[in-house]
């Protein structure tokens, strides 16, 4: 499990009790948080694997966190409460039979958003059909980057971004590797607090920019072997609340004791 993480004390404490106890190892890779996310994290989850990394970015973050992971199975989670880890068992049963690379989607059966905008709606659909086209594959969400893959992938996909754009990347040299991809559900829920760091027009120059560069430009060390047609799994989740609320930091970390 790999969790970039930007000032976040108040949401990871949710993110990280919702972890699925098979889950043995959590990297976060913190980018000079200035709100204590990395003590918070650390009180609540003794074994967490912290990487400091000084440069900007998500693509930067997650590479090194890629790095740092020693798993054969790597999730790609956001920290601001916007993604389950619950659903983490949908995304790691295909890769136990024979898949290489699963993505969520919330437009697969059982998927959904409590975020899109009509914009963002909008925006997504244009360039996912855009991919789909031109690397005749059959993705239904493209800006969406709740993914798993197996480790050996990595070697394969040689990913290069430092931003957002990162998960456009990965989506694109995927289906250009040939690897077995599948899409399952996921419910895209609104961040518990603090303001997103996506810009819709410039995140989205950006996506349509890689796409161009890695369509045109990237040769897959497999040749370009054709994946197999990408199978959708169409899960449907109990519809049950929970609570998700920011979380006081000093309610999470130990008292200290002053002089």
């Amino acid at each position: 499990m790999v969790i970039p993480t930007l000032n976040e004390a108040q949401n990871i404490p949710w993110v990280l009790r919702r972890m699925p106890l098979y889950v043995d190892e959590v990297v976060i890779v913190d980018g000079r948080s200035t709100d204590n996310t990395v003590g918070v994290a650390q009180a609540l989850r003794k074994d967490i694997v912290v990487v400091n990394e000084p440069r900007k970015g998500k693509g930067v973050a997650l590479r090194s966190g890629f790095a740092a992971a020693t798993g054969d199975i790597i999730v790609m989670l956001d920290a601001d409460g916007s993604m389950d880890p619950r659903e983490i068992g949908w995304f790691i049963s295909p890769l136990q039979h024979d898949y290489d690379f699963v993505k969520g989607s919330r437009y697969v059966t059982g998927g959904g958003s409590e975020d899109l905008t009509w914009l963002r709606r909008t925006g997504n659909r244009a360039l996912t059909g855009l991919a789909n086209a031109v690397l005749h594959s059959n993705y239904s969400d493209l800006c969406y980057g709740y993914i798993a893959f197996r480790r050996e992938c990595l070697e394969v996909l040689q990913l290069e971004s430092d931003g957002f754009e990162i998960e456009t990347e990965l989506i694109v040299r995927a289906a250009k590797a040939g690897l077995r991809i599948a899409e399952v559900p996921s419910l895209e829920l609104n961040r518990i607090s603090g303001a997103s760091n996506l810009q819709t027009f410039r995140d989205g120059w950006r996506v349509l920019g890689t796409m161009a560069h890695e369509c045109l430009l990237w040769e897959a060390p497999t040749a370009g072997a054709r994946p197999e047609a990408l199978r959708r799994v169409k899960y449907a989740y109990a519809n049950v609340s929970f609570p998700r609320t920011p979380t006081d930091p000093m309610s999470v970390l130990p008292a200290i004791s002053v002089a």
